[in-house]
This record gives C-alpha cells, structure tokens and sequence, in this order.
C-alpha cells in the first residue's frame, strides 16, 4: 500500500500566530502543491525539507494593505543601482501580498487616446519610464512577464481614472465623462481589481466633488468591494473629511477604508481623540468602515502637493511652466501663507523646515536635506527653492513631511479596526523607511517593547484583517487548504533595520518568507524564487 504523499515542507516545532488573532498554539505545518495543512504537535510527516522553527513564531505571509509599488519591478533597472533593493525590500520584511493602486493613483485604466498624456504625471508619481494600462487585464498581465517574488493586486485609482477620460483639467465630469469613468471602472473591478481608491488631496482627484465619487463608489459597492481613499485633509479640517467618506459610503452603500489615517500638522495634532470614537460609534451603529496605519510620525509625497491645486491645473508639464514664472510664484506663495478654500495646505500646517527631500535623480546632492536647510544654504525663499528643484527635475521630486505626533500613532495602532500598511514609495533616493521597515516595527518595537498590543493581534491586523477586508480568499491565515503564503520570525529579535539614513537596511529577525509554497527568503537573503502572481479579489 502507497505511503502518505511527502510535502514539499515541513516547519516543525514553532508557535503559530494563525492571523486570526486567536490565541499562539504549537502546530506543525506543512506545504504541498501550493496549500497548506496544520498538524498537531509533534507529528513528523514525510517532507523533501525541514524547518525547526523552534523558539519561532509561524505566521501567514504579512499583506500590506496599501503600497505605491505599482511600478517598481516593471521599472526594472530604470530605477537604478536601488532597483533591486527596491525591488526586494518587501518580500524581506515578511510581506507576501502587495496591494497597490492606493491613494487614487493606479496604472489604469485609461481611454486609449489619453495614455501618452498622462506618461508625465506618471513618470512623477512612479519614478521612471512608467506605462499606462487601458485596463486591470493589460496591467495584470504586464506584471505577469515579470517574475516577481510576492504577489500583487491594485486598487483602481480614481486620479488615474479622471486623467484617462478627462485629462488633468481643473473641472468638474460632465455627465457623458462620469459614466464613461463608471464603464472603465465597472471593466476593471469586473477583471479582479481590489477597489475603487481616492486622493482628495492630489490632483486630478482634488477637482472632483463628493457626487462624483458618490457615482463611482456606487459601482464599486455593486461588485461588493471598498472604497478605500486618502481623505481630502488630514489635517486642520480632518473630521470633515472623515464626514465627506462618510457620506460616500453611505449613499453609494460601499464599504468604507480610511488610508494611512493621521491627525498630521500642528492644528490637527490629538484629533484621533476624535476621529477614532468617530469610526468606533460608526461600527457600532452597523457602518462598514475600518483604517490603515503605518508605524512613523512622517508621511512622504510628491514635492508638487505641496503647491495650491491651481496650480497643478494641466498635469506635472503644466505646474513647470507655472514655476518658471515669477509672478505665478507669487501667487503660489500668497496661496501657501493665506490658504486655499479646501485644499490641504501642508507647507501653512507644518513648514518648509519639516519637509526633506527623498528623491530627486537628477539632483542626488539635495537628498536628505530639508527644503528650509537648502534655501538658507542658497539664501533664497525656501518656496523658490523647491520651484527650482521642481523645474529641473521635471516634477519628479518625492519628499519626506515629519507632520505626526508620536501618541496620535499609536492609538490608530492600537485600534481594533486599523490594520497595517507601509504606504512605502519605492523610489530612487532616500525613501521613507516604511518600505522596508513596517511590518518588523510594529512586531518589535510597538507589540514587544511598549507591549501595545499583543504578537497575535498585531499578526492579525497584518494578514487576516486584511485578507478579509480586501476580499483575498484564503490568504492571511495558517488553516487546512489556505494558499501557502508564511513568514517565520523571531519574537525576541524582530525588528526595523531601516532608517531615514539608510532606508532599505533590511529587518532583523525575519528567518523564511514563503509565497506560493516556495521559500523566497531563507535566513534573511533572497532566494531568488520568484513564484509571486497577480491576484484578483
């Protein structure tokens, strides 16, 4: 009589933190054809390998729930010497899944005619020669021919949405755009996309009215997924914005998810006090509603953001030419120190002295220097400093804005409804060290040294709550027959090795990252398996 079928791994003798946030219990687990099984204690099954994972925890493959990696490894050496490392700085933190397409910017969908138009503003967002797909298939496919250790999915980005009908014009839909935006849309989340997202704050998303993403929402709640947006401010008029999702979900009957959800600048700092009950009275009362958070008091963004909406009317070509000339940097500077009716005004909330430069390739000197520090170095107005930089580098410029507050971190970590996401922007420079250093942070420093919260509920806020809210069946957990997607770590070194320094130095204490049965990180290296897919929700 045959045998039992040998597993192609066995990871004996760890600690199971199964992503739902359940107790930690000793299982044995085991990997055969892509699936996992979970086995009790001390069972010993035929396997071509065996891991000890003993004094380790076992968990499934972390999900991050909100990148802007949509390009990175279709860039490939377009980024640079970095292109690898970026590349790569995911997987070896423990993340198994990305969900791109965050923020309102994807790469798609978009009408034919529009995709040689949007190549600029693009190229500002992403950081190289980027390509814009028609549809989720062309993307998906894209991804497809281009081995990739992890897997990815994306959101349908309501900016890139807006660009590819209408362009970057500083209008309103007409009624004949809006449902043509709805058909894209509708095409898209019908070829697996994960969602519909938003960036009020980024333009084109910026000139759109809450009827418009009203319209939108609509036809994303019809395929049963979320609406995920970067709220219109997080800063002095954050609870407004909250009310505005609010609203759209709401009338449109989508599910709601509130992206890297911050009180940021000093008129906004402590207002988690009340956003929070906010969104806990909003569950409460039966609202489909819930948060991302990454674990830093710094966000990071396009240099070009921190200019009025006006003055983004046309696209990245279009703000340039208005930088080139003085009396528009006039205006700028009047609109930056008096304000612009609902528009979020970082440089007026925080200043030129909290924002550094993270990226700028043809100008590598200026990295990690803020903006005040390079103009009084230069003696000029820091405004006209960033207007140069933003001329020369043709609006390619990413920025690190230290706008947070330590407790107001926290307790969206520490809240039942937040999950993590990096909101890692993998570009050439200096990056954020989010992109490499999330997912280790929160286990080692915020569950094990200040013991907010325990290693299984922080497990789960990194895979099982994801998997759930974003519709990813039969990830996120360690459960008979669930895709085989782990990470194994140490609980009493796990930590970030990242740095604003040195952005992409690698965790410690992650052992073996698993994605689709295949070991793709082994003693913190890179295996060079490359099983990733793209998935849809």
């Amino acid at each position: 009589m045959a045998g039992p079928v040998e597993a192609e791994l066995l990871i004996s003798g760890g600690t199971v933190a199964d992503g739902t946030g359940a107790r930690l219990r000793r299982a044995e687990i085991t990997v055969r054809s892509g699936r996992l099984a979970v086995l009790p204690e001390g069972a010993r099954p035929p396997a071509r390998r065996t891991v000890d994972a003993s004094g380790l925890v076992v968990a499934p493959g972390f999900i991050d729930v909100h990148t802007h990696s949509d390009a990175i490894t279709l860039i490939g050496a377009g980024a640079g010497e970095q292109a690898g490392a970026l590349a790569r700085a995911a997987v070896m933190q423990g993340v198994t899944t990305e969900i791109c397409g965050n923020c309102g910017s994807s790469l798609f969908p978009a009408l034919p005619e529009r995709v040689a138009g949007m190549v600029p503003s693009a190229r500002a967002s992403f950081g190289g020669p980027v390509p814009i797909f028609t549809d989720y298939k062309g993307f998906a496919e894209a991804h497809i021919a281009v081995p990739r250790a992890n897997h990815l999915t994306s959101l349908v980005g309501h900016g890139t949405l807006r660009a590819g009908v209408l362009g970057y014009a500083d209008r309103p839909a007409t009624p004949e755009e809006l449902a043509v935006m709805c058909d894209l849309l509708d095409t898209a989340l019908t070829q697996g996309a994960a969602g519909l997202s938003t960036g009020l704050i980024y333009t084109p998303g910026t000139y759109a009215g809450t009827e418009e993403v009203v319209a939108l929402a609509k036809v994303a709640a019809r395929h049963g997924k979320p609406y995920v947006t970067h709220l219109r401010d997080e800063m002095s008029r954050v609870e407004e914005a909250l009310e505005e999702a609010v609203e759209i979900a709401r009338r449109s009957g989508a599910a709601l998810h509130v992206s890297h959800h911050k009180t940021a600048g000093r008129h906004a700092w402590g207002r988690t006090l009340v956003t929070l009950p906010r969104i806990a009275s909003l569950r409460e009362s039966g609202m489909d509603v819930t948060c991302d958070v990454y674990p830093y008091t710094a966000g990071s963004t396009m240099l070009s953001a921190m200019f009025p909406p006006w003055a983004n009317d046309g696209g990245v070509t279009a703000l340039t030419a208005r930088l080139a000339d003085p009396a528009e940097r006039e205006r700028m500077r009047r609109s930056i120190a008096e304000g612009v009716p609902g528009w979020e005004n970082t440089v007026g909330n925080g200043g030129w002295d909290r924002i550094s430069v993270a990226g700028a390739v043809r100008n590598p000197e200026v990295e990690g220097r803020t903006i005040a520090e390079l103009a009084a170095a230069r003696a000029v107005d820091p405004l006209d400093l960033a207007a140069e930089l933003l001329v020369a580098e043709r609006g390619e410029v990413t920025i690190i804005s230290h706008s947070m507050r330590e407790d107001d971190v926290r307790r969206v970590l520490a809240s039942p409804f937040a999950m993590i996401g990096s909101d890692g922007v993998p570009k050439p420079g200096h990056p954020h060290p989010r992109w490499a250093g999330t997912f280790p942070r929160v286990l080692g420093h915020y569950s094990r040294d200040l013991g907010l919260m325990p290693l299984e509920t922080a497990v789960h806020k990194m895979t099982g709550m994801a998997a759930a809210r974003f519709g990813l069946a039969g990830r996120g957990v360690i459960a008979g027959g669930a895709h085989a997607d782990l990470v194994v770590f140490d609980p009493a070194t796990v930590g970030d090795g990242a740095t604003y320094a040195e952005p992409l130095l690698p965790p410690a204490g992650i052992h073996l990252v698993v994605a689709a049965g295949h070991i793709v990180v082994a003693g913190g290296a890179d295996t060079g398996a490359r099983p990733g897919e793209v998935l849809t929700a």
